[in-house]
């Protein structure tokens, strides 16, 4: 199975952004996906044209209601959408979102149809007091869904995202092996057919290592997927 590459733009991105998505998708590399922001999502489906899979950035957990500025997973499959991120540290941390407020978003993404990319990952202090194991078992306890249809786990070191940091590869490999452990554990033999990204300061330069980790599947990619020059580098690094 070749490695999934997934970008995400976070509140990067205006119309004439589009072009990037277009070279993306011009491209012979066929395992790319790209979350831009909202607005541009349906723009980027057209320009896509199926050649890679564009989704949204995070979803609502209910279909519809008096939620002002919020998006549900509904909607971005109505736009065309083909999956959807939840539980990003991010959102965590700026939004406060809980365990079961991410558990909830990515039932919902499965209720539209949409494949779910669930992001874990423990801060620099929770690494330094040996938590990590403890900290994704616990995060994937309160935040995995009923079943793993669809299911994409992220794990995503909060300290490396942005800052350039990247744990060793044997820290990557054992955070991993851990998250299969528990996958296993909770959906049983389906656990071994959930895929597993690497996310946290991934460029065209690392990639490749981190590719080559046992039960890495892919990588989740923020500032470096935002021009196809970068990500597409990244996605040829795959070995």
């Amino acid at each position: 199975m070749p490695a999934l590459i997934v970008g995400n733009w976070k509140m990067n991105g205006l119309g004439e952004d589009i072009a990037e998505i277009a070279a993306m998708a011009g491209s012979s590399v066929r395992n790319l996906w790209v979350a831009p922001p909202f607005t541009l999502v349906d723009r980027a489906v057209i320009v896509a044209a199926g050649a890679i899979k564009i989704g949204g950035q995070d979803c609502h957990a209910r279909d519809k209601g008096a939620h002002t500025g919020c998006v549900s997973a509904a909607m971005l499959a109505d736009l065309g959408a083909g999956f959807v991120i939840v539980g990003h540290s991010e959102r965590r941390r700026d939004n406060g979102e809980t365990d079961a407020d991410v558990r909830a978003k990515a039932m919902a993404g499965q209720a539209a149809g949409l494949e779910v990319i669930l992001c874990i990952g423990e801060t620099r202090g929770e690494r330094d007091a040996g938590e990590t194991a403890a900290v994704l078992t616990a995060q994937l306890a309160g935040s995995l869904p009923e079943d793993s249809n669809g299911l994409i786990i992220a794990y995503e070191p909060v300290w490396a995202i942005g800052t350039g940091l990247v744990p060793t590869l044997a820290d990557v490999s054992a955070a991993h092996a851990h998250v299969r452990s528990q996958l296993v554990a909770r959906y049983g033999p389906a656990g071994h057919g959930v895929r597993i990204l690497y996310g946290g300061s991934v460029t065209p330069a690392n990639a490749g290592d981190l590719l080559a980790v046992d039960e890495v599947g892919g990588v989740l990619v923020g500032g470096a997927s935002l021009t196809a020059d970068s990500l597409l580098a990244i996605a040829t690094a795959a070995p």
